[in-house]
């Protein structure tokens, strides 16, 4: 009998310190981590949405029309290796090796497809441009690689190169914290900034 109840009696506190534990943590903690985001960062905890409801700021886009070709008035992400492309769904790098023979001649042909797209020689072509990064997901691309697209897009929008180089420069985003990392351009702010200048 005293068996029964001890154990019955330790179920109990069990239920409640789970139901409690359940309220406190799951509820609770849920509830003061989205207050504290939304109070603080509101931006970053709603996803960093870009304006017009053209993305996120945080995952990569493509720039290309319904058969994959660059639209040449829009600055070029890095490629992606999430599922189709910048898939937030299928986040991943394509897990292949500097010596893959398959990463080896992807990496030679879009080389050879960007420094023809950009008139350049393809020694000119900054790594960033032909591999993709470890989330496939990155909506940055090398201050490099911006300006070696300055002369297309330039002519496709009939601006200037030094209108569209200066609006390059003042979107560049330093290291973090100052030194981690190196300076970057987010190309979905870019291109939304040259479409704005055009529209006004």
């Amino acid at each position: 009998m005293s068996s029964t109840r001890t154990t019955l009696r330790t179920t109990g506190v069990a239920v409640r310190a789970m139901l409690v534990l359940t309220l406190l943590l799951g509820v609770g903690y849920t509830l003061l981590v989205t207050g504290v985001g939304q109070l603080l960062l509101p931006w970053q905890a709603n996803g960093s949405p870009l304006p017009g409801d053209k993305g996120s700021a945080l995952i990569g886009q493509s720039f290309t029309d319904a058969d994959g070709q660059a639209l040449p008035q829009y600055f070029q992400s890095r490629p992606s290796a999430a599922g189709d492309g910048y898939d937030g769904a299928a986040s991943s790098g394509s897990n292949l090796g500097p010596e893959n023979a398959d990463l080896v001649a992807t990496i030679t042909e879009r080389k050879a497809a960007i420094a023809e797209r950009e008139g350049v020689d393809p020694s000119e072509v900054p790594a960033d441009a032909v591999t993709a990064s470890g989330s496939g997901l990155d909506p940055h691309i090398s201050v490099a690689y911006a300006l070696l697209q300055v002369p297309r897009v330039a002519e496709a929008r009939g601006l200037s190169e030094q209108v569209v180089r200066d609006l390059v420069e003042s979107r560049i985003q330093g290291r973090d914290l100052g030194f981690l990392g190196d300076e970057r351009i987010n190309v979905a702010e870019l291109n939304l900034a040259l479409d704005d200048r055009e529209g006004e």
